[in-house]
């Protein structure tokens, strides 16, 4: 594992603060991504059950690949703020008791949120219908 990737302890501590600070800004956006990591290439090529030709090869690796998580807040266009980027790699012996933790963090994180009032939304988007509907009739007329 590199420097630059936390521990899961870490990782999970450092995203609760991200979703506290979060909340108490009262505004912003967490991004959450996970993908498979894919750094041993080579072990890849040689898997008996797909020729070197494959396109698909990596779909068949030798042994499960590890999963990356990462986590962001949007602040880039944001000078007051900087950016926080953390990651952690999970191997795969390990993902079920990572998921079970990182949903209870994200569960936690977004407890504050609050519900979308639709009602309102379309209200106004009935009333721009007609008002655009109106003033298309009084051109023609």
């Amino acid at each position: 594992m590199s420097s630059s990737h936390l521990s899961h302890d870490e990782f999970f501590t450092k995203l609760g603060e991200l979703f506290e600070a979060n909340r108490q800004a009262g505004k912003g956006s967490i991004f959450l991504t996970q993908k498979r990591l894919n750094y041993d290439t080579p072990s890849l090529a040689s898997t008996p059950t797909t020729t070197p030709d494959d396109p698909l090869r990596d779909l068949h690796p030798e042994s499960p690949l590890p999963v990356i998580i990462r986590a962001s807040n949007g602040k880039w266009k944001d000078e007051k703020a900087s950016k926080i980027k953390l990651s952690t790699i999970v191997q795969p012996d390990a993902l079920e008791g990572f998921y079970i933790r990182y949903a209870d963090v994200c569960k936690g994180g977004m407890q504050a949120l609050k519900k979308r009032d639709r009602s309102k939304r379309k209200r106004d988007k009935a009333k721009k219908k007609k008002g655009s509907g109106a003033a298309d009739g009084d051109k023609k007329g």
